[in-house]
């Protein structure tokens, strides 16, 4: 199999970006780190609670703003959900113990990534959101490992992104 290494493409609505991220829950492997990039208001935290209900949650889905991490215990894997907005410097991880986060029986799913640069492993795909004009966003999702690019292929060979 080809493996796809970056895609990119559009979405209308806040539905969208919740399918977005059921799709990405019913491809991801069970060990994959994935940073969220975009500015405030991008769809970051939507798109992690579709990712979410895809794997049976079905509480509300809060953004870790303020306490950095929300732990989730899912289908017999934990997917933590970081948001690193508000980390006043990225050593700050180091008192969270960052590092007993990161095992093999988890996926990782962090907002503002960049902010923890030095402290956190490198990420298996990265996606980005941004704005096109008014509701109507524009996603560039890339592979920065086999495991990502793998994850990417299968999406696109199963037509994945139909909804858009």
């Amino acid at each position: 199999m080809t493996v796809t290494s970056k895609i990119n493409f559009f979405i209308e609505s806040e539905t969208d970006m919740l399918t977005l991220g059921q799709q990405l829950a019913k491809y991801c492997p069970r060990h994959m780190i994935i940073f969220l990039n975009g500015e405030l208001g991008t769809g970051k935290t939507t798109l992690v609670k579709g990712f979410l209900s895809e794997l049976g949650y079905t509480a509300n889905v809060k953004s870790p703003t303020y306490t950095l991490v929300e732990p989730y215990h899912l289908l017999d894997r934990d997917i933590y959900h970081f948001d690193l907005y508000r980390l006043g410097s990225p050593e700050e991880l180091e008192y969270i113990g960052i590092r007993d986060y990161f095992h093999d029986n988890a996926t990782f799913l962090v907002e503002w990534p960049v902010r923890g640069f030095g402290f956190l492993p490198e990420g298996d795909m990265i996606i980005t959101l941004s704005y096109d004009g008014g509701e109507r966003r524009h996603i560039d999702i890339e592979s920065k490992s086999r495991s990502g690019g793998e994850f990417i292929s299968h999406m696109v060979a199963d037509q994945a992104w139909a909804f858009c």
